[in-house]
């Protein structure tokens, strides 16, 4: 399947619309009136007639992410760790053709606006549970990345030698860090976004990263984006009183730091030519990785 950006509110592409229709027949539910809430490396939609959330896998190199997150849903519900759920009753993922999806119990967000601590108490609960080396792969950042790499479309051949030899920077970088945090499952991609302020209080979602590896990671998006996107300051105060360690604290902050950066600008590069809005901000932030600038801040990708 290609790969789509497309925007809340923005017509739904046709294959994306046959693979919805697919999903959801397989399943014995109507897709008609199917609303689109966000489309990046999922479609997300929310069914009209049920209080069900569809996940379309975009592209067929992240079907691998839509086993995670059926494997992380069941997990967390066995430990307790409050987090979307899946619609029981079905095998999942669902596979129909060439397309594949995921379906999900609707959430109405009644409750609070989820903040940073809601975001700590969340993870140092998942991350307190048994190690489960069985369910989940380790963490991999690098392979993430230079699977976006390979994917990449219309790309200055001198920026994509430069992101080549920045992985393999990092990559030794994070060899050599002594972590002081036992390994543990985690998220890999823990940001506000990724939390849901449910009628019975904060949960989490976007399962399809969970992994095992190092919390320090998890710790980190809320840390780059007080010091690179422009969030405010307490939110990482929150988020570090809230777990009980300050990432940005540690010695090995900067190689995280670093890696988190590589990571949120190169999330774009296979939909260039689909969405070129993006190259723009994408030009601003290779600048300042260049230059090893840690002061200029960044946009969110348009």
């Amino acid at each position: 399947m290609k790969t789509y950006q497309v925007q809340q509110g923005q017509s739904v592409p046709p294959e994306l619309e046959l693979a919805l229709t697919e999903i959801c027949e397989t399943v014995g539910l109507n897709p008609r009136g199917a609303r689109l809430i966000r489309c990046i490396n999922n479609g997300v939609f929310l069914l009209r007639d049920e209080p069900v959330i569809v996940r379309v896998v975009l592209s067929s190199s992240f079907a691998h992410r839509a086993r995670t997150a059926v494997e992380a849903a069941h997990w967390l519900a066995m430990h307790g760790v409050p987090a979307v759920r899946l619609l029981p009753g079905v095998e999942q993922p669902v596979n129909s053709g060439a397309h594949c999806g995921t379906l999900w119990q609707f959430v109405p967000e009644e409750g609070r606006v989820p903040g940073s601590a809601d975001l700590g108490n969340l993870l140092r609960q998942m991350h307190s549970q048994p190690l489960a080396e069985e369910t989940f792969k380790p963490w991999r950042p690098m392979a993430d990345i230079r699977r976006r790499l390979n994917d990449a479309v219309d790309i200055d051949p001198e920026d994509h030698a430069f992101l080549q030899q920045r992985c393999d920077y990092l990559e030794e970088q994070l060899d050599g860090l002594e972590f002081p945090l036992p390994r543990a499952v985690i998220h890999a991609d823990a940001h506000l976004g990724n939390v849901i302020g449910g009628p019975d209080g904060p949960l989490l979602c976007d399962l399809d990263s969970l992994c095992i590896g190092q919390p320090e990671w998890d710790l980190t998006p809320i840390a780059v984006g007080s010091l690179r996107m422009g969030y405010p300051a307490e939110w990482h105060r929150e988020l570090a009183d809230a777990y009980g360690f300050d990432i940005t604290s540690w010695e090995g902050f900067p190689v995280l730091r670093e890696l988190r950066e590589l990571k949120i600008t190169t999330g774009v590069l296979p939909i260039l030519r689909t969405n070129p809005s993006v190259r723009e901000q994408l030009s601003w932030r290779l600048r300042t990785i260049r230059e090893g600038d840690l002061d200029t801040q960044w946009a969110p990708y348009s």
